[in-house]
């Protein structure tokens, strides 16, 4: 993706959701999978965070924000970005299903 480590601990960022600042802590492939997943999309990352963000809230058990983005990061990635989301981001074909 960035050329950086495959392998790197998380990083914790503060966003706001809804009015309300929050901390996220991702590993950064998944700060720069979220970041391009936002510009494809043309919305903010914090907006697009928020979305995230709401779509968890209606499973039972609701899952963490942070399991949630990576579940999101992940299924874009298997669905081959069908809307030109995270396509290609972790080499996966479109031969993959969910």
């Amino acid at each position: 993706m960035d050329g950086g480590p495959a392998f790197a601990p998380p990083r914790k960022r503060s966003v706001t959701i809804a009015g309300h600042e929050t901390s996220i802590s991702l590993e950064p492939m998944f700060w720069t999978a979220l970041e391009e997943s936002a510009k494809v999309l043309g919305r903010p990352l914090s907006a697009l965070i928020a979305d995230i963000d709401v779509a968890r809230l209606e499973v039972r058990p609701v899952p963490n924000l942070t399991s949630a983005i990576r579940q999101w990061l992940f299924r874009e990635a298997l669905r081959g970005g069908d809307d030109g989301v995270c396509e290609g981001l972790f080499g996966l074909g479109n031969d993959v299903q969910p």
